[in-house]
Formats: C-alpha cells, sequence, structure tokens
C-alpha cells in the first residue's frame, strides 16, 4: 500500500488546519504521528480515512483518491474515540456484522481480543464505561487486518494494564501480519518504543518524517561548566537550555559526530540521550 501526500491543504471556511501537506509512506510499518493539540493530526488522518475531502491539494492511496472510493474505503480503517450512545448491541453481535464489511476482518481473533479485553458479556456498548469502550475500538483496529489502519488516540481512558495488552497485541499482530499503522498519541514516552517511524505535525505543517532511531540519535543533552558548554554548543542548534549556578544544560539537536564527543570528553562535559517526548517538547514549543 502508498499514501501520498501532495500540496494537501484543509480549511474550515477562513480557517486552514493544513497547510500544502506533503509526505509519503510505502512500507508496512508502525508510523507515530504526533502533534500537539489542534496541530492537524486529526484532520490529516480524517481525510486519509475518507471521512472528508480535502480542500485543495492530493491524498492518494495507490493512485487513487480515497474519498468516496469503495474499492479504497475498504483497506483503511479508522479507529477513534467514538461515541456510542444508542448503541444496544453487545460487542460479540456487532463483531459478527462488521466481517460482512471489512473483506480482511478475523473474526476468531476478534472474538479471542474481546475475552482478552473482559468484553465478552451482554452489556450493550453504550453503557460499558469509556475505557471498555476504548478497549472495543482497538478490538475492531486490530482484527480489522486492514492493509492501512489507523488509530487515532484510542486508547482514551484505557487504563494502564488494557494498554500494555493492547501494545502487546500490537506488535504481535504487526510481526505476523505487517501492514501500514498509524497511531496518534500524546502518550509519547509511553509509546515510543512502538514506533519503526515517526511524522511530526505541527501548526499544520509536517515538521520531520523520519525513523525513530535516527530522530533520537540526533538529540542530546550536554552538561557542565557554563563556558565549557557555551564553548562546545558554538554554532549548533540549541533546542533547550537551563543553568543552575555555573552549571549549564543544553539540548543540542544535530549530528553528533566522534569528533564532537572527543571534544565534549576533553571540555569535562557530560553527554546523554535525549528521549523522543523531550525532543518533541522542543522541536514545537511556541517562542516566547
Amino acid at each position: 500500500m502508498n499514501i501520498k501526500a501532495t500540496n494537501l491543504h484543509l480549511a474550515y471556511g477562513s480557517d486552514a488546519v493544513l497547510h500544502d501537506i506533503n509526505f509519503e509512506i510505502n512500507e508496512p510499518k508502525i508510523y507515530g504521528l504526533l502533534g500537539r493539540n489542534g496541530a492537524g493530526k486529526t484532520s490529516l488522518l480524517s481525510i486519509i480515512g475518507s471521512f472528508r475531502e480535502a480542500t485543495s491539494g492530493q491524498l492518494h492511496i495507490n493512485g487513487e483518491e480515497p474519498f468516496e472510493n469503495a474499492r479504497i474505503m475498504q483497506e483503511v480503517i479508522l479507529m477513534y474515540d467514538k461515541d456510542f450512545t444508542g448503541e444496544t448491541d453487545p460487542p460479540s453481535n456487532i463483531i459478527e456484522h462488521i466481517k460482512r464489511y471489512r473483506p480482511h476482518f478475523d473474526l476468531e481473533y476478534a472474538m479471542e481480543l474481546l475475552k482478552k479485553f473482559k468484553l465478552e458479556g451482554k452489556k450493550p456498548v453504550a453503557k460499558l464505561s469509556k475505557g471498555k469502550q476504548s478497549a472495543f475500538n482497538v478490538v475492531v483496529g486490530l482484527a480489522s487486518r486492514s492493509p492501512i489502519t489507523i488509530f487515532d488516540e484510542v486508547y482514551l481512558g484505557m487504563d494502564a494494564p488494557a494498554r500494555d495488552l493492547f501494545y502487546k497485541e500490537l506488535l504481535k499482530d504487526q510481526e505476523l501480519h505487517p501492514r501500514i499503522i498509524i497511531l496518534s498519541t500524546h502518550l509519547v514516552s509511553e509509546m515510543d518504543y512502538l514506533f519503526d517511524e515517526v511524522i511530526i505535525i505541527n501548526e499544520g505543517k509536517i515538521l520531520l518524517q523520519e525513523p525513530y532511531d535516527d530522530i533520537v540519535s540526533r538529540g542530546v543533552t550536554v552538561v557542565g561548566s557554563k563556558q565549557s558548554v557555551d564553548t562546545f554548543a558554538a554554532g549548533k542548534e540549541i533546542l533547550n537550555e537551563e543553568q543552575l549556578g555555573d552549571t549549564r544544560s543544553v539540548t543540542i539537536y544535530g549530528e553528533t559526530s566522534e569528533a564532537d564527543r572527543l571534544s565534549a570528553l576533553e571540555l569535562g562535559l557530560t553527554i546523554g540521550p535525549v528521549s523522543l517526548q523531550d525532543l518533541f517538547i522542543q522541536l514545537t514549543k511556541e517562542e516566547d
């Protein structure tokens, strides 16, 4: 499967939400889509999921526009924080009906997941707790086995054990049935180990799209005396800086060569890694 956005633009009236978005996804990997509130994550996913049409530009899946395209829509599933008000059927009944609309849906696996998430009862979905409703969305998304599977913050309301079960099932099923999985989340520190590739969207624009290992390898924290840190950091991209007395700490984003590390050692500095969450915070922070 292939997803390609070219100069994608979305506006609600005069309010532009996405600005000339360009990216491409080709490989069956787990992609982490990160962005602050209002950055445009859900709007972008809704276009991929055929929930809405772009204002201008193009979004193609396997070379076709997905909006109102029945063939492509069967290959994509977007799970989000749904309102189940009025849903009188229990999870097992709904699962049995989904099979007819989803060609890749694995009913046996879905029933297995219902048991694991303790959703096999007869209580209507509308009367389940928020966490159980979120778990039901997870079940549908995983069992759909759709070539493009999107989870837009489906963990809302799920407790830590349920989220952990979701992550384990996600990794296991991705290994057995590789596909494009997009995870939109705010729980960066909890979920970063799931990501093969990271896409960061900021203020309606793609800030970066890179393999997870490449991103975190370029961020370092340097700590030492103010003079030594300033000497080392000169000319480098500083994302954040803090100081306590004469001790200074800076977060630097960019390639750190072996020569840089030797230089830091000679200056008596300590170099440490930076988490994806810290990098995300610093790369998307608002200017003072």
